[in-house]
């Protein structure tokens, strides 16, 4: 497993990216509906929003809900592990500025994705490893990049990432 911290995590992002995924103002992202989604889940939803919310390219990132089947589901249902759904966050970018292969490259030094059910003191299905993709083009650039980190053995242990079909996503509640 990579020893990396989230503080490491951005240093590394602004300084070996400085191109397309350097940490910057986001307020140029296209707005003529070229904007792409992502959603992804590694632990807990605010520390992925977070970095995600300033990178270039990126319009925003929002915490929520997705990959369970329970309606509408609350933080207290997702946090039970009862719901099925796992803390995700969905990134808003325009792929002018960062493709999803690198929201993906960014996603895998963020968290964990050798850990099954588990990000640090998070414990649960709640908090696994996801990749939600929207369309066919989505699955493949994550199943080649899943198989990719793996061949590269750079983790001790195969990723255990899940890449599943977006069904619905719930926002997070605002506290």
């Amino acid at each position: 497993m990579k020893k990396i911290t989230r503080l490491s995590a951005l240093i590394i992002l602004t300084v070996v990216a400085t191109g397309a995924i350097a940490m910057t103002d986001n307020s140029h992202a296209a707005e003529d509906g070229r904007l792409q989604e992502a959603v992804l889940a590694g632990g807990c939803f605010w520390c992925l929003e977070a970095v995600f919310e300033d990178m270039a390219g990126v319009k925003s990132s929002v915490s929520g809900y997705a990959g369970g089947d329970d309606n509408n589901p609350s933080y207290e249902d997702v946090c039970s592990g009862a719901s099925g759904h796992a803390e995700v966050v969905k990134v808003t970018f325009d792929p002018d500025v960062v493709t999803y292969r690198e929201l993906l490259e960014v996603f895998f030094v963020i968290h964990d994705p050798t850990s099954l059910n588990r990000q640090g003191a998070d414990i649960g299905t709640q908090y696994r490893s996801m990749i939600l993709y929207n369309d066919d083009s989505q699955h493949r650039i994550a199943a080649a990049t899943i198989r990719e980190e793996n061949a590269s053995k750079h983790w001790q242990k195969d990723l255990v990432t899940e890449v599943v079909p977006m069904k619905i996503f719930y926002a997070a509640e605002d506290y």
